[in-house]
């Protein structure tokens, strides 16, 4: 069950991150952006982090062990992203991101979690 919630948040993030990487391309085409070369950046960022964090809520769905590692530390890295939003006043994205990254962190981190994903006696231990 631990692994499915995991799963799931690290999906919609990923999910988040491929629409908003998407939208800046597009902006980028369309529109007239101040900074061609950064707008470009940010949205390759984007998209690959999605497709990125899609890959490893997929290993995680499919309890493989390399899967925690990368879930885990995006998390971390959102934490710092989450918290400077939220004292920027940006309460819409701050908070729902702190949510996201405590659940992800507590169920990557919970002992099911490391049974399944690092125990010996697992499925798909190797």
């Amino acid at each position: 069950m631990t692994l499915t919630v995991a799963s799931a948040v690290v999906a919609v993030e990923g999910l988040v991150s491929l629409i908003l990487g998407g939208y800046v391309a597009v902006e980028t085409l369309i529109g007239q952006p101040s900074d061609v070369t950064t707008s470009i950046a940010v949205a390759a960022f984007g998209i690959l982090a999605g497709l990125g964090l899609l890959w490893v809520a997929w290993g995680v769905l499919q309890v493989l062990r390399w899967s925690r590692g990368p879930g885990v530390l995006t998390q971390i890295f959102a934490l710092p992203v989450a918290i400077t939003l939220i004292q920027s006043q940006q309460y819409a994205y701050g908070v729902p991101l702190v949510l996201a990254a405590v659940i992800a962190l507590v169920t990557l981190l919970a002992p099911p979690s490391t049974k399944a994903l690092m125990g010996e006696d697992g499925p798909h231990a190797s």
